[in-house]
């Protein structure tokens, strides 16, 4: 990503990264303070802490395995995600603090363990966001990145709860939406002519991509946490868990079958399941707690598989070349809230199954 920096670049770059650093302990020692509660706090714990550990390996591992598949910058756009994510959390947490109608009284922001879960989830609309552009942009354009669109996220959710009277739940739901525009805009603007050498850059590994695949993995088995995570009602957030994990169980085996069917040799294309598997959880993360039966988050998570995968089997021929070049890493199913066509433009991978499906799907 950006590796080779003129000299200038190379002295000035990190220093000014230690200095953002600087400035934002500084910040946290003058203007935050730990909530100091009468609550029970081994209650708020067992409430928080497992969801909020949750959430934070989808982040970190899930979202960091997934970008692992480009060919230059697989351990590299790893080491890139917890950067983000690292820094994303701190600015959202201010960010969030400052919004917040209680710091004009107190002139303080408090720190509780939701409001750090809330940092972290808002912090991953970059981890989305940065699919689009990963292999094209710099360290240097990666934290001007991070703190446009954390700011630009928190200011949306903040009018959407203040004027259009949103819950927590559904502000934060919006992510996927946001996200995936976000880096699509971005990735607009950045487009230029390319360097001599930089096609390899976001050229998918011609291996089977086995971390990418654990990234999926990690996401898949915490989406529910990350569905239920701001629902305070206990019915609501059992309903959220249930409808995801039907609607991820649906899109997945609709991703794994219809993957080997639309394969002339009945072979599992990866890069259909990266897509696929997690749209079932995207689709249904704003009404998932409002779904009573298993059987409405089932057909959603249906027509979700499906539509992932048509528009992998058949959208990146009738995308610019720009896009199919620059979006390879827009595949985590996020854009899927919006169906985004973008989304779609992951160069075909050789990283298809070695065992054939023909014989059970023909």
């Amino acid at each position: 990503m950006g590796s080779k920096y003129p000299p200038s670049v190379r002295g000035c770059l990190p220093l000014w990264i230690l200095t953002l650093e600087v400035a934002l302990i500084l910040v946290f020692f003058f203007f935050t303070k730990y909530e100091s509660s009468s609550k029970n706090q081994r209650e708020l714990m067992g409430t928080y802490g497992a969801i909020f550990q949750d959430v934070t390996v989808m982040a970190a591992l899930g979202l960091g395995f997934l970008t692992s598949s480009l060919w230059k910058h697989g351990w590299s756009s790893v080491a890139f995600n917890l950067f983000m994510l690292a820094l994303g959390v701190q600015w959202a947490v201010l960010l969030d603090g400052f919004l917040n109608e209680s710091f004009l009284r107190l002139r303080t922001v408090v720190i509780n363990l939701p409001s750090i879960q809330q940092a972290t989830m808002s912090a991953m609309s970059v981890l989305i966001s940065v699919g689009a552009v990963l292999g094209k942009i710099n360290l240097g354009q990666l934290v001007l990145m991070t703190l446009m669109e954390v700011t630009a996220f928190g200011v949306m959710r903040m009018i959407s709860k203040q004027i259009l009277h949103t819950e927590d739940h559904t502000s934060m739901m919006h992510i996927f939406v946001f996200a995936a525009c976000f880096g699509l805009t971005v990735d607009c603007y950045l487009s230029r002519p390319l360097p001599k050498g930089a096609k390899k850059k976001d050229q998918m590994a011609t291996s089977p991509s086995l971390f990418a695949m654990l990234g999926t993995l990690f996401l898949w088995m915490f989406w529910p946490s990350f569905n239920s995570a701001l629902l305070s009602s206990l019915k609501k957030r059992k309903l959220a868990v249930f409808n995801t994990y039907y609607a991820l169980a649906v899109s997945a085996v609709t991703a794994i079958s219809v993957a080997a069917l639309a394969h002339p040799q009945g072979k599992i294309n990866m890069a259909h399941i990266h897509n696929a598997v997690l749209a079932g959880g995207v689709a249904v993360s704003a009404p998932c707690c409002q779904i009573q039966t298993p059987f409405v988050a089932m057909v959603l998570g249906l027509i979700a598989g499906l539509i992932s995968i048509a528009g992998a089997k058949c959208l990146p021929e009738r995308l610019p070349a720009a896009h199919g070049l620059w979006c390879t890493q827009l595949f985590h199913c996020y854009g899927s809230g919006i169906w985004s066509s973008d989304r779609f433009t992951l160069k075909t991978q050789n990283m298809e199954s070695g065992t054939s499906c023909g014989k059970i799907l023909p």
